[in-house]
């Protein structure tokens, strides 16, 4: 085992990363794209909170029978799937021209993508150990994160091809951003192995030894191996509840961030993309570091809530902001590194005691209840900002969902 998981990690975690780069990229980028868009196409933030939302619905509607049958037919075969048709949504939403046709594209995104995130957890619940999931899952996450980094200065240049062969600089964004998609779905298929028994890139002592502590965390856990009887564990319907306030602030940033930055201060929508990728930084800092910490603690509901509430005071210092571009930075900084520092110990807390079609599904039901706060979050911020003229309340709704989130966290069972 100690030969073996630095071998898994350094063959699979880079991989996945790179996988999850482009898929929250393509899931946020259209924060981006509204500094352009929602002037040219007249969308009001009701709109555009409501069509960012979307996505979420049909993500939720479609994942747990994706990730069921990811668990039938393998995660290979269905991941490159996933990332063949996302891809192409994605790009197609250059053809935006109206509210309907917003919603729409937004709709059929995330019935494309969904299954993607809890097929890939529960592809990494057959490497890794208990005990070596939160760090292992923190590492995978820290895309979303680093898609932050990323796409602030990438969304930036492709805004800056505004007029190109006749284009604006938002469709521009779509079309390139949805591309790698396309292209690396045969890629997994060549790159990723099933489980450690088929893995020749381990040795056979090692691909023995994998197979071995897997199993044997498998028999000392309860026997929960068919999804119907994780329907029935309280349990899972809290973490949901915990992920769904989560989530509610995670794409409140993803989302806002670029708008809130730019209503702060009189700045144009390259800079304000270039500026964007901070809190991310801050972001990714925190998830690699609370993740081990977690691990080494061998402790999970203290390292949800107290990030949590780290975030939640970033928001409230973000109310406080006003017209300065610094402060509403740093706060949104703040906000980002406790939210998604609590990423990589809250998903090692669905994946113990969960073994085949459980796994799946419970993944899946927690990811899918908690992605319905994809909906609320940003549309409550948007509607807001409407009734209101203001960021301020939004941010407050969106700091209370972390405070809740972080109490019911320390509600769960010790173990």
């Amino acid at each position: 085992m100690d030969t073996a998981l630095p071998k898994i990690r350094r063959r699979l975690i880079p991989f996945l990363f790179l996988l999850y780069i482009i898929a929250y990229l393509d899931r946020v980028n259209v924060g981006f794209a509204a500094l352009q868009m929602n002037a040219d196409l007249g969308f009001s933030a009701t709109v555009y909170g409501l069509g960012s939302g979307v996505f979420f619905l049909s993500y939720t509607a479609f994942e747990v029978p994706s990730n069921l049958i990811l668990a039938r037919v393998g995660a290979r075969v269905w991941i490159a799937r996933i990332m063949f048709t996302w891809g192409l949504a994605s790009s197609a939403m250059l053809f935006v021209s109206d509210a309907a046709s917003f919603y729409l594209l937004r709709f059929v995104l995330g019935a494309a993508e969904a299954g993607f995130f809890p097929g890939i957890i529960y592809y990494l619940t057959h490497w890794f150990p208990a005990r070596e999931r939160a760090h292992a899952v923190a590492l995978f996450m820290t895309a979303t994160a680093m898609a932050g980094v990323v796409g602030g200065p990438l969304s930036s240049g492709l805004l800056a091809l505004d007029g190109a062969l006749g284009l604006r600089g938002w469709q521009w964004l779509f079309l390139v951003e949805g591309l790698p998609a396309v292209l690396l779905a045969p890629v997994v298929l060549r790159h990723l192995t099933e489980r450690p028994a088929d893995a020749t890139w381990l040795t056979p002592a090692e691909r023995q030894a994998v197979t071995a502590a897997i199993a044997q965390e498998h028999a000392s856990t309860p026997p929960t191996s068919k999804f119907r009887d994780v329907l029935v564990q309280p349990t899972l319907w809290v973490l949901s509840g915990v992920y769904f306030l989560l989530v509610m602030g995670f794409y409140g940033i993803g989302f806002w961030l670029p708008t809130i930055l730019q209503s702060a201060g009189d700045l144009g929508p390259s800079a304000v993309a270039s500026i964007s990728a901070l809190p991310y930084v801050a972001a990714a800092v925190a998830m690699v570091f609370v993740g081990r910490h977690s691990d080494a603690a061998g402790e999970r509901r203290w390292h949800v809530a107290l990030p949590l509430a780290t975030g939640a005071v970033g928001f409230l210092v973000a109310t406080q902001a006003g017209a300065s571009v610094p402060l509403a930075l740093g706060a949104l900084s703040l906000a980002a590194l406790g939210i998604w520092g609590a990423l990589g110990p809250f998903w090692a807390l669905p994946t113990a005691g969960l073994h085949g079609a459980a796994a799946a599904g419970g993944i899946a039901i927690v990811n899918s209840v908690g992605n319905v706060g994809g909906f609320v979050g940003p549309f409550l911020v948007g509607y807001v900002r409407d009734a209101t003229g203001s960021f301020s309340a939004g941010l407050l709704l969106l700091a209370g969902g972390l405070l809740a989130g972080g109490a019911l966290a320390l509600a769960l069972p010790r173990r």
